[in-house]
């Protein structure tokens, strides 16, 4: 390692000293719109004469630095009108930018940047990006647009099912997604258990997902990134919009705090339906409301602060015996630093909370559990030259973890208060990322993160003979939990365990000509945090628990290569990827796991392993009328825990097997097609290998009682899942672009009506006294209507 630090220091230093060997200045500034001053992330500054150019980071912000001379400059940007004039650069120039919208409907299923030559050029890869626009165009059950249902629309992304929560990335678990929003960590990403995500679209103004090649500012999970960045509020005009559903409806108001200097956005959304379920004598209720909120002010010309939340509950309830509650609660303080024209900074202070409430009335007791978390982050990005940037910083998150506390509702409850011992952890990361130009043709990008996890002391610590808290049954050829012999008490300052790893990230691009390039990755992380569950995706009632004595963290490594393609002046892009990773001390279960109110969780656990492989292939129309994409997915998933010695069977005989979210094949299709500029259509395809799942494969007897016997674990799979969506999108006034302007969405999810099955259960006929499988759909054909506006 001190070898691999040297080279990067010397290649470094190499590169500072070839690009200052002539008289260079620099260009820097800020992009907005002009329309409402919200900063532009990911526009492009080309210098089409030289082949050189930047891009705009995530507050908007741009540096390049050139030789001395006269050039041509061009800046673009998706939905703006482009931007061409001449500068002489014979002094460092500071220069801010506003640009116009374009209402040229060209464009009206994009998901990624605009498509210029830089992108093809960039070592970045596996990486998508939707826009607000186009995750609005995608029909959806109920009509509610949805960001998670969006990108499982992506090749790599797939979900557990309908009424499933979260999402599954190159056969990756859901908990193995990092889900940022304004940088802070989003813990559950679903309302109503999966039917809605937590994101409303009209407060997004930049999302990318990360599959693979994961720069080195990102850390504490091993299977993707999802980066959210809400709008800033229109420091110009007071402005809203929302819309109106047949479950829910939205509203976002923005608008100036000071006019040009400070903005404030609003935005909040609701569902309904339950208010109609008495009209049918249902006293069941469930519901979810959220609220988005963000302050934006600019100091000077170098400073800039914001204050951004999040808040959002779920309520379910079951006449008067069930109460469930559960919701994320997000702060963030940031504040935007120039140190000069090639410094910028970005200091973060984050609050996240995420809560799980029970109440059991019959039964007379409440359960309440959750993380939180207080993270510090600084950020630097270093504008070294036109070859070299640099971006460094630092991350501190301390978390504290309820597994659950017991409560009685009455004195007469037969329930006796009990609390699981509450856990505390201390993550710290510093890291490095380069992005190099060597040639025309040749880019790289590399970095290092070091990260470290120390595991505090805790009130009750299980103690076991050998350390062993899983114990091996020879006799029955079965795990059993051991019986603890003592217990250790620490103070919270204690450290009871610690770990540390090095996380080098690299990834290159080779230019093969104007139009395609081929590019490889590798990146190790490390995942900490651990969701404990044994369902096929995340509920509420699963609980996060840290790495410790008995836990360790997730190790993984993943390689990638790709070709990449713009066909026809761009009018096409082509994108194929193939993708293996591996993951060690991933969490497995022995037979019979009890996850719910278990203070010794460690019980019946035990580190196994996982990897995944596949083919991706993305093909997408840019351009015209009718565009949109073709995804597609060959992929395996599998894990396997091995005996920790040669007497024990392991899981599943020691056998790799399939994960839950092992889907072999995964297709999707999204279109839109403008007739005119009043109506246009969109649909999408989608088709998935059915989810793998054990299913009996015998019976026996035992005094008198019937049992099942079951096989291989996930050898067998729920039916292929497809479904066809269509909406159309009816806009009255097109060309209004003042005052009220507003639109109707019609649309059809499963058209075909098709009876997916969310699962299958297996039991006894109580007429025939036959055995039978019965078939658990969700959702048939559901018709929607949505109206929108804004003003």
């Amino acid at each position: 390692m001190k070898n691999l630090l040297y080279g990067i220091t010397l290649l470094f230093c190499l590169t500072f000293h070839l690009g200052n060997a002539q008289e260079k200045f620099t260009l820097s500034g800020t992009i907005t719109d002009q329309n409402s001053n919200e900063t532009l992330i990911g526009v492009n500054i080309i210098f089409p004469e030289i082949q050189a150019g930047t891009t705009t980071n995530e507050y908007g912000f741009y540096s390049i630095t050139l030789p001395k001379g006269t050039y041509k400059i061009v800046i673009s940007y998706l939905g703006f009108s482009t931007v061409s004039e001449t500068i002489v650069l014979d002094s460092n120039i500071s220069k801010n930018l506003s640009l116009t919208d374009s209402f040229e409907s060209l464009e009206t299923v994009v998901i990624t940047e605009d498509i210029e030559k830089p992108n093809i050029k960039a070592p970045q890869m596996s990486v998508n990006k939707l826009t607000s626009k186009t995750i609005k165009k995608i029909p959806v059950v109920l009509g509610e647009s949805d960001i998670i249902k969006a990108i499982t629309m992506l090749p790599g992304v797939t979900s557990a099912g309908e009424g499933a929560s979260g999402f599954n990335v190159r056969g990756g678990a859901a908990d193995q997604n990092l889900i940022l929003l304004d940088e802070a960590t989003v813990y559950n990403s679903s309302h109503l258990f999966g039917f809605f995500s937590v994101f409303n679209p009209d407060a997004i103004k930049d999302l990318k997902l990360y599959k693979g090649g994961i720069p080195a500012r990102y850390g504490g999970r091993v299977s993707s990134v999802l980066d959210i960045y809400q709008k800033e509020g229109n420091s110009k005009e007071f402005h809203g919009n929302g819309g109106i559903g047949l479950v829910s409806s939205r509203l976002l108001l923005e608008g100036p705090i000071k006019k040009d200097k400070g903005s404030f956005l609003l935005g909040g959304r609701s569902s309904y339906a339950h208010l109609f379920l008495p009209l049918f004598d249902i006293n069941n209720t469930a519901y979810f409301y959220d609220l988005n909120t963000k302050l934006s002010y600019k100091l000077n010309d170098r400073n800039n602060i914001y204050l951004s939340g999040y808040f959002g509950r779920d309520v379910f309830k079951v006449d008067d015996t069930f109460e469930n509650t559960y919701g994320n609660s997000i702060l963030n303080f940031r504040w935007n630093h120039l140190f000069s024209d090639k410094l910028f900074s970005n200091l973060s202070v984050i609050y996240s909370d995420y809560d799980y409430a029970l109440k059991l009335n019959f039964v007379e007791f409440d359960w309440l559990s959750g993380i939180k978390n207080f993270n510090l982050k600084y950020d630097l990005k270093h504008y070294v030259s036109q070859k070299v940037k640099l971006q460094y910083g630092l991350n501190s998150v301390y978390y504290t973890f309820n597994p659950g506390d017991i409560k009685p509702t009455v004195p007469t409850s037969g329930i006796n208060p009990y609390k699981l011992t509450n856990k505390y952890a201390f993550e710290n990361a510093i890291y490095l990322d380069v992005e190099h130009k060597v040639s025309d043709k040749l880019s790289l990008s590399y970095g290092l993160r070091f990260s470290t996890f120390h595991r505090f002391g805790q009130d009750q610590l299980y103690t076991y003979d050998n350390d062993q808290p899983v114990i091996f049954n020879e006799e029955f050829k079965i795990y059993e939990s051991a019986t603890p012999s003592g217990d250790e008490t620490f103070k919270r300052s204690d450290v009871i365990e610690s770990f540390s790893n090095l996380e080098p990230r690299a990834s290159m691009a080779y230019l093969l000509n104007n139009e395609s390039s081929v590019k490889i990755s590798y990146n190790r992380m490390t995942q900490y945090l651990h969701l404990l569950s044994n369902t096929s995706s995340p509920t509420p009632l699963d609980i996060w628990t840290p790495s410790g004595k008995y836990v360790k963290p997730q190790l993984l490594d993943q390689y990638a290569v790709g070709y990449f393609k713009d066909i026809y002046d761009n009018n096409y892009s082509l994108e194929i990827e193939g993708f293996y990773k591996k993951v060690k001390n991933r969490i497995d279960y022995i037979d019979g796991a009890d996850l719910v109110a278990n203070n010794a969780i460690e019980q019946v656990i035990l580190n196994g392993r996982s990897q995944s492989y596949g083919l991706e292939l993305l093909l997408r129309k840019n351009k015209g009328r009718f565009n949109g994409w073709i995804a597609y997915t060959l992929s395996k998933s599998e894990q396997q825990t091995p005996g920790r010695t040669p007497q024990e069977t392991g899981i599943n005989n020691g056998d790799w097997y399939n994960t839950p979210y092992d889907k072999t094949h995964d297709i999707s299709v999204t279109g839109s097609y403008e007739f005119n500029n009043k109506w246009t259509l969109s649909s999408n395809f989608l088709y998935q290998t059915g989810q793998p799942a054990t299913f009996p494969n015998g019976q026996f007897e035992y005094n008198g009682v019937t049992f099942p016997s079951y096989g291989s674990r996930n050898s067998d799979r729920l039916p292929a899942y497809n479904r066809l969506d269509v909406s159309m999108t009816y806009t009255p006034k097109p060309n209004k672009r003042e005052g009220w302007q507003s639109y109707w969405v019609f649309g059809i999810y499963n058209v075909y009506n098709r009876k997916n099955a969310a699962s299958i259960s297996f039991g006894e006929n109580q007429d025939t006294g036959r055995n039978e499988a019965t078939r658990l759909s969700i959702f048939g054909i559901v018709p929607s209507l949505s109206y929108n506006f804004k003003f």
